[in-house]
């Protein structure tokens, strides 16, 4: 398979599944007719819904992001095994607008809640090992990269995957956190500072040996960048 044919069905599926996702929310249709303000109280009904959408269409876009800079960016070709990982992903993606649907219809439910952060586990994981696998394969060609940028890259991955098994436990005590944790972690990947200030907490565990080797490699590309 040629690399652009594997961008062009990325950007088709990750296309329907956002566009599906607006579907799923459903005009008030009462038979009669409403005041306004019962009309308003309906949309407000809706909410849950709306947050549901939110944060799929967020979730899904920075998936989209990761994914074309792995298989576009970071991996300059391709094999039949990462094709396959790929499959792998598209397979959960797909899965998003019955997820976020579910959720934005049973979002009391802890039954709910399990099932969406299953699915953005399901997602990050398979995400991280076609990262791994195209970084390790002796097959794929890489564009070069410093250990610093991979592991902030693996962090921006796997932050999500945390916050939602996190969420999964944090709705035993309360619903509403467990949809809060689900929205920072969104914020986490969308805001471009998030991993340098959570890799600050980082080094404060890291080896000093290791934060010098981490240092004299950022030392060495900001020269090379003169």
């Amino acid at each position: 398979m040629k690399q652009a044919r594997l961008d062009q069905l990325a950007d088709s599926i990750f296309a329907i599944v956002m566009t599906i996702l607006v579907f799923e929310i459903r005009v008030p249709d009462y038979g009669i007719q409403l005041s306004e303000k019962e009309l308003f109280q309906a949309i407000v009904a809706l909410s849950p819904v709306f947050l549901s959408y939110l944060l799929s269409f967020s979730l899904l876009f920075t998936y989209w992001r990761s994914h074309h800079f792995i298989a576009s960016i970071l991996a300059k070709n391709i094999d039949t095994h990462f094709s396959n990982l790929n499959a792998i992903f598209f397979f959960f993606v797909a899965l998003v607008p019955f997820s976020s649907s579910f959720l934005g219809s049973y979002s009391y439910s802890k039954i709910a809640i399990a099932f969406f952060a299953a699915n953005i586990v399901l997602i990050g994981i398979s995400l991280y090992v076609m990262r791994r696998y195209a970084v390790r394969s002796p097959v794929i060609e890489n564009t070069p990269f410093s250990r610093i940028e991979n592991e902030h890259a693996y962090m921006h991955i796997l932050f999500p995957v945390a916050a939602a098994v996190l969420a999964v436990l944090l709705s035993f005590i309360n619903n509403i956190l467990a949809l809060v944790l689900f929205t920072l972690a969104i914020i986490f990947n969308l805001w471009g500072k998030s991993t340098k200030y959570s890799f600050k907490l980082v080094e404060l565990f890291r080896p000093k040996k290791e934060l010098k080797n981490a240092g004299n490699m950022l030392k060495s590309k900001h020269d090379e960048n003169k």
